[in-house]
């Protein structure tokens, strides 16, 4: 494959790894753990530690497994990049996410034992799991590669002739 080709790509995923360390730091270094900020009605900051992967699964995994986890997710997300065209933009930029939230957090499990969150949607009764930029990196990239996949299957299904009337 073309480097030229790669650079957007290798691009966004430095990107989404330094904004998500550089947030990471901040709410680390600035806020006590599960203090919370209120920044709108549904919107608050929430220091949290998270000892699992998303929603807290398989936190008693440890550490080298999770770790293991996600070295693996990242090497078969960029294994799938790999198979895309150079007109799959939407799924390659949506890899490029997820490969950067991937990594994102696991720099924080690597080097810190957990990782990060601090993203808190909630109501008065209701609350939904805390969570990072890395996360919500890796869930655009997911819904990006989902796009593509709708586009391409509209591009197809409208390229196709129709189909002849039935005999009857």
């Amino acid at each position: 494959m073309n480097p030229r080709a790669i650079f957007p790509y290798a691009f966004i995923v430095v990107v989404a790894v330094a904004i998500d360390q550089w947030v990471k730091r901040l709410v680390e270094n600035g806020m006590g753990l599960h203090e919370k900020i209120d920044l709108l009605p549904f919107l608050a900051l929430f220091h949290a530690h998270n000892n699992g992967i998303a929603f807290s699964l398989l936190a008693g995994v440890g550490d080298v497994g999770l770790m293991l986890v996600a070295l693996a997710v990242i090497a078969g997300v960029l294994a799938l990049a790999a198979r895309k065209t150079h007109g799959q933009i939407f799924a390659r930029a949506g890899f490029a996410l997820v490969v950067g939230g991937a990594i994102g957090n696991l720099i924080d499990r690597a080097t810190l034992g957990y990782v990060i969150d601090y993203i808190l949607f909630h109501t008065p009764v209701w609350s939904f799991a805390i969570f990072n930029l890395a996360d919500a990196f890796i869930t655009i990239g997911a819904g990006l590669v989902l796009l593509q996949e709708f586009v391409d299957w509209r591009r197809g299904r409208g390229a196709r002739e129709p189909e002849p009337p039935s005999g009857r």
